[in-house]
């Protein structure tokens, strides 16, 4: 991208807004995450409790994954992702009055799991469908990676700065996080609209029209589900209160550092890909940065230093950047707007498979083998899934270009 197209992101204030909402709204998420996190391994000192959460979260999704999206195409978008903030605003005053009581279980942690899921399922395919609907197409493929940058940002700061206010009390969490999705509802109300709702009406056809899309472009298809099934089996979020606590030998602060590790690596990699977005041999990228996210988890898993599981984890969000910034472009660049949201419920169906369902894999894989073990298995997996995929997907290995002229004058239904 040229100097004047970075200068006109910068300066395109629906889009600063935009990503300011996102910061907020990602910040209040990971602070409730590490709270949550911590507070379920105290109460129960149970790891596969830190795996049930994770699929408890995960459920919404697959519950609604045919209304997500629909709702975003037919609804205004900025309305839908406000009213999921003002959800997640909910999550977290019922947090800080059942801390503050001392009335929080183990079931209500399950109950406020599935809250925030449901607030997620729909804001994420909604807020993804949203941003071309703010810059223009020349601008995209940076303002993805300068997107994705909004959440890395706050996986850097929130779960640090969670820690510390979780290791004076508790409730000390909550009421910054509830702040912080009340100034992301403001921001994202003030977007302008420039969207086009869905008139067709709801139907069987509609709601599965973006598993199709999806399954008609083998490249779209193979960048998601390899991102899918790497880190599903490789990650290993849900593990870190085990780590900081029983191996690494540190407290909460300890644990919201190796939370925010991999986000400086995605942070620092996604500020390089908004200069230098790749424009050549993405296939061979996505690959070898699955590859290099499986490495980076097995560096982690036999890691006993606090200082190299930290590097280590920022190597693996570096990498994980380079799958997400091209995995975004795709799906975005070759989707028409009035279907924006119905894929993108798709995407972040796959998305959240990986995230939810990877810590509950990594739960129950400590359950039965070990934390350490588990998390071995999970970097072994992920490289083999990137050498698997090239046999599967020959046209997602041998892709050059990111985005296909001729897609975009494609009109589907």
């Amino acid at each position: 991208m040229s100097v004047h197209g970075q200068l006109l992101l910068r300066h395109h204030t629906p889009f600063i807004r935009f990503w300011l909402a996102r910061v907020f709204t990602a910040s209040g998420f990971q602070m409730l995450t590490v709270a949550i996190g911590w507070q379920m391994y105290s109460l129960t000192g149970n790891v596969l409790d830190l795996g049930l959460v994770g699929l408890v979260e995960f459920l919404p999704k697959i519950l609604f994954i045919l209304l997500t999206g629909h709702v975003a195409d037919r609804f205004d978008r900025r309305k839908v992702a406000a009213l999921c903030q003002c959800g997640q605003a909910i999550v977290a005053v019922t947090l800080l009055l059942g801390s503050s009581t001392g009335s929080l279980t183990r079931e209500m942690i399950f109950v406020i799991a599935f809250m925030m899921g449901t607030a997620r399922a729909f804001e994420m395919p909604t807020t993804q469908a949203l941003l071309p609907n703010i810059v223009p197409p020349a601008l995209f493929p940076a303002a993805v990676a300068a997107s994705s940058s909004a959440m890395q940002t706050a996986t850097i700061v929130s779960p640090a700065l969670g820690g510390v206010l979780y290791a004076v009390a508790p409730a000390w969490v909550y009421g910054p996080a509830l702040m912080l999705y009340l100034i992301a509802m403001a921001l994202m109300l003030s977007l302008p609209s420039q969207q086009k709702p869905l008139k067709q009406k709801i139907s069987v056809e509609s709601l599965l029209a973006g598993f199709r899309f999806i399954r008609s472009r083998p490249e779209v298809f193979g960048a998601i589900s390899m991102d899918m099934f790497a880190v599903l089996l490789g990650g290993a979020t849900a593990l870190l209160p085990v780590f900081a606590k029983d191996i690494l030998l540190t407290g909460p602060w300890g644990l919201g550092l190796l939370r925010s590790a991999p986000a400086v690596g995605a942070l620092l990699m996604s500020i390089y890909l908004a200069r230098h977005p790749i424009e050549r041999r993405v296939g061979p990228v996505i690959l070898g940065s699955v590859a290099i996210f499986g490495v980076a988890t097995i560096g982690f898993g036999l890691s006993t230093s606090l200082w190299f599981s930290l590097a280590t984890l920022v190597l693996l969000g570096a990498a994980d950047m380079v799958s997400m910034v091209i995995r975004g472009a795709f799906v975005q660049l070759q989707t028409p707007d009035e279907m924006r949201g119905r894929v993108g419920a798709v995407n972040s169906l796959f998305i959240g498979a990986s995230n939810q369902l990877g810590d509950f894999r990594a739960g129950v894989s400590a359950a039965w083998f070990g934390t350490v073990p588990a998390v071995l298995m999970g970097g072994v997996g992920a490289i083999g899934i990137s050498l698997l995929w090239i046999r599967l997907f020959p046209a997602l290995s041998s892709r050059d270009r990111i985005r296909d002229p001729l897609v975009g004058d494609e009109k589907a239904s």
